[in-house]
C-alpha cells in the first residue's frame, strides 16, 4: 500500500499543481470529501471552494477553484478546473497576492457557495499573518 498518490490540477491556462500527495480534500458538489492513496475510482463534479492538499512532507497547499471535475484512480487524481489559484508563496506579499487572486476568482462565480468559500479564504489569511 502506497502512502502517497499523484495529483494534477489542470485549467485551460495550464497545469496549476502536479506532485505526490498524502491526502486531498475537495469541495464536492454534494459536500466536502477526502481522498487518500488507493481510493476507489470516482468521477464527480466540484463546486467553488478550496482544494486542501497535504503534501508528502505533511505541509498543506490550498488551491482555490471556481468549478470543475475530479477523476480519482487508484494511483492518480486528476482535477480539471475552469479556474484555479494556488494559495501559496515564499513571502507574505506573494501569499497575500495569491489570496486576493483566489478571492476574485471565487467572487466571479454567482453561486450560494461563494460567500462560504470567500470566508474560508479570509480565515486562511488570518492564519498566515
Amino acid at each position: 500500500m502506497m502512502n502517497t498518490t499523484s495529483l494534477e490540477i489542470v485549467t485551460p491556462e495550464g497545469l496549476i499543481f502536479s506532485g505526490n500527495v498524502k491526502s486531498v480534500t475537495f469541495p464536492g458538489s454534494e459536500g466536502e470529501f477526502g481522498v487518500l492513496p488507493s481510493h476507489a475510482a470516482l468521477l464527480t463534479s466540484l463546486k467553488v471552494g478550496i482544494i486542501d492538499i497535504e503534501l508528502e512532507n505533511g505541509s498543506k497547499e490550498p488551491v482555490a477553484i471556481n468549478w470543475g471535475f475530479v477523476k480519482v484512480e487508484e494511483t492518480k487524481i486528476t482535477v480539471l478546473a475552469d479556474g484555479a489559484v494556488a494559495i501559496g508563496g515564499s513571502s507574505e506579499s506573494e501569499i497575500a497576492a495569491a489570496l486576493e487572486k483566489a478571492k476574485s476568482l471565487i467572487q466571479s462565480m454567482s453561486d450560494s457557495n461563494v460567500a462560504l468559500a470567500v470566508a474560508k479564504v479570509d480565515s486562511m489569511s488570518k492564519k498566515i499573518y
